[in-house]
């Protein structure tokens, strides 16, 4: 099979890279590029994130009296997966544990992602599966970069996310990539997010509190997105700090360790805990609205 699959459906156009099992183009019936494409400010499309989100301490994983290291993101973003299946709407692929990856995550594991298109939405499935005889910590991100702005000739601050739920819960951020143990003021304005490059001066805007299940990415004219998850419990949406063409809207199940926390990975907050022989699945949505 083939490095990158090509799926096509309903108007929508999205390809897949076996490296990091990665979305690396969407596009609009019209050929119109909605997804990052990895330029010089930020080298990526919209890489997986697994076993963890964010940084640990000092990037060191501690089981049962052992130190791993664990740098930020986790590895599954940077590892080839196996290709199961493809058609013309779909395609799954799926990573499993390894030498390689029990030098650096002692656990046993099977990651099996499936890309599929229905109407005018990307769809995809992620299943967690623990092989092992002892509870799998683990935690998954999505991490998706649309270009900012989404159509020729429109300004950033034009642009916006509009929520179905106010969310007037506390925000987090992060310093060094730790969460930092005061939460601070939800931005929104009602349910409305503004988009500027200034909201990211201090780094990421973290709702850890979220109660909305979908957001929509927007500006005044020209193609929207929405973004839908479930079995996700948090939602980080940045961009880079001094400026950048590209928003990235990030579901997320789990988040950084926070600062000051450096005990047993086991221990470390917003885990899932999948118990042996078991499935966690996940999914997230992204509709195209031209």
């Amino acid at each position: 099979m083939t490095d990158r699959h090509t799926i096509h459906a309903s108007g929508i156009t999205a390809v897949i890279k076996a490296d990091g099992a990665e979305l690396c183009s969407l596009k609009t019936a019209d050929g119109l590029e909605l997804l990052w494409q990895a330029g010089p400010a930020w080298p990526r499309h919209a890489p997986w994130l697994f076993p963890i989100v964010g940084r640990l301490n000092n990037d060191e994983l501690h089981h049962r009296g052992q130190t791993y290291k664990m740098t930020q993101h986790g590895f599954a973003r940077d590892l080839r997966f196996a290709w199961l299946e493809q058609t013309a709407q779909s395609c799954t692929l799926q990573l499993t544990d390894s030498e390689a990856t029990r030098a650096r995550y002692p656990f046993g594991f099977r990651l099996t992602i499936t890309y599929r298109i229905e109407s005018n939405s990307l769809q995809a499935t992620i299943e967690i599966a623990n092989p092992g005889n002892e509870a799998l910590p683990a935690s998954f991100g999505a991490h998706p970069a649309f270009n900012w702005p989404l159509g020729p000739g429109q300004a950033k601050e034009s642009y916006r996310l509009v929520f179905p739920q106010a969310a007037p819960a506390p925000i987090r951020r992060l310093a060094a990539g730790l969460l930092r143990e005061q939460p601070e003021p939800s931005p929104l304005r009602g349910t409305v997010l503004p988009l500027s490059e200034a909201l990211f001066a201090d780094d990421a805007v973290i709702f850890d509190a979220i109660t909305s299940r979908s957001v929509r990415y927007e500006g005044d004219r020209g193609p929207s997105i929405e973004i839908a998850w479930d079995g996700f419990r948090e939602l980080g949406v940045w961009s880079k700090p001094a400026g950048a063409p590209f928003l990235c809207i990030e579901p997320w199940r789990g988040f950084a360790s926070p600062i000051g926390f450096d005990g047993a990975f086991a221990d470390k907050p917003g885990l899932m805990h999948i118990a042996p022989g078991t499935t966690e699945e996940l999914s997230c949505r992204i509709t195209v609205h031209q």
